[in-house]
């Protein structure tokens, strides 16, 4: 404000007050939507991974999983054995591939962190803003 501009009134300050706290409000919605959208995306590539390595893992399990019952009964295994070894083999691996896509699964975050820091941020501005007057 130079030295020619009359001084402005509480009105015009509150209003200015105003629009700019609703400008942040407004960013800051923006920013939390661009966050969650870009999780989502990344759910989204992760969930179709995930189905098209179970459909090709089923495939390819029946196809090991009776080769394994085979190898095993050629070797002198009962095939109820053989198939038993294999069967339980097989979920023991299935079991540590699903541990590993849940945890995988759990580290992509939904929340908006970048957008709650600036919020944090904000309110503490306008709050020591309000406190120096």
């Amino acid at each position: 404000m130079s030295m020619a501009d009359p001084p402005r009134t509480t009105r015009e300050l509150m209003s200015d007050i105003l629009g700019h706290i609703s400008r942040l409000m407004r960013n800051e919605a923006d920013l939390a939507r661009a966050e969650i959208s870009e999780s989502m995306d990344k759910l989204k590539a992760s969930l179709a991974a995930m189905a098209i390595a179970f459909v090709l893992g089923i495939v390819g399990l029946n196809v090991l999983a009776a080769a394994l019952v085979v190898f095993a009964t050629e070797a002198g295994l009962a095939p109820h054995w053989a198939s038993l070894a294999v069967g339980l083999a097989l979920l023991v691996i299935a079991f540590a591939v699903f541990s590993f896509a849940k945890s995988a699964f759990q580290k992509i975050g939904f929340v908006p962190t970048r957008s709650a820091q600036n919020v944090s941020r904000d309110a503490s501005a306008i709050k020591d803003r309000f406190n120096d007057t």
